[in-house]
């Protein structure tokens, strides 16, 4: 029997680190500042995970000419404040610390900007853990340029060093790329572990499961609706489910966990 080590890719904002209002009020002081409306606190949630500037245009109603500004004013405003009020979620330091004692290789893939991600991520003192970070351009307001990966379209472990991926699968490929670089065989089997839809879909668009959590933003039912294949509520069952992966001979993909969803 073949045990294999199996990599963690993970989302940030809902699944490792807690935003706090962080985020919320960020965006909340931008549309405020800006003269437009606050959207009620069930769709603002809605508003942390996906790319800014889609849940700005899309959830808050900004209007493209003052989306700009919106993002601008909104940046302002978490590197000010709202960094320091996001937190880790229980149970998360030690998780991360566990897993690269054991030598499994962790990466971020996030919608959050590369950048500010680090700075996150450096702030709660956990940068230094990953093998990779990865995460979306940092003007989110202009459309993917030269460098830039397509949502979808470049396989696992091809997305150049320093490019800036697109859309959250493009996101995952480029985190994919840096852990092949390391091992490829290992990046084959990674998971993704994340809070929302777009988490699930980006795994499955480069072949991986997503396993989702329980404890951050998506409404009920809408990670089983996208296909996670498994759901944990804490991360001592989060770290029994990958642990389990590890222990299968093979391939170590859920692909015989049943599940009722589809991406």
């Amino acid at each position: 029997m073949t045990h294999t080590t199996v990599p963690v890719i993970f989302d940030l904002d809902g699944t490792l680190v807690d935003p706090a209002g962080g985020i919320t009020d960020g965006i909340a002081a931008a549309l405020i500042e800006l003269g437009l409306p606050v959207p009620d606190k069930s769709r603002m949630d809605a508003m942390i995970g996906p790319k800014l500037s889609h849940s700005l245009t899309e959830i808050a109603g900004v209007p493209a000419a003052q989306l700009e500004d919106a993002i601008r004013i909104y940046r302002a405003h978490y590197a000010s404040t709202g960094i320091a009020q996001s937190r880790l979620y229980p149970g998360i330091r030690g998780l991360l610390e566990d897993f690269v004692a054991a030598g499994r290789p962790i990466a971020v893939a996030t919608q959050k900007p590369e950048g500010l991600a680090r700075t996150v991520l450096a702030h709660h003192g956990i940068a230094g853990l990953f093998h990779s970070i990865r995460g979306s351009a940092a003007d989110e307001a202009a459309s993917p340029g030269a460098g830039s990966v397509p949502d979808g379209s470049v396989p696992a472990g091809s997305v150049p060093e320093g490019s800036v991926p697109e859309g959250k699968a493009g996101i995952v490929a480029a985190a994919l790329s840096d852990l092949a670089a390391a091992d490829p065989a290992a990046a084959g089997r990674a998971v993704m572990v994340g809070d929302r839809a777009q988490d699930v879909a980006g795994a499955a668009a480069n072949g991986l499961d997503c396993i989702g959590v329980g404890w951050g933003f998506a409404p009920d039912g809408e990670l089983h609706a996208a296909g996670a294949v498994e759901i944990v509520h804490n991360t001592e069952a989060l770290h029994a489910t990958i642990n389990r992966l590890s222990e299968r001979p093979g391939t170590t993909a859920l692909n015989e966990v049943h599940t009722d969803g589809n991406v």
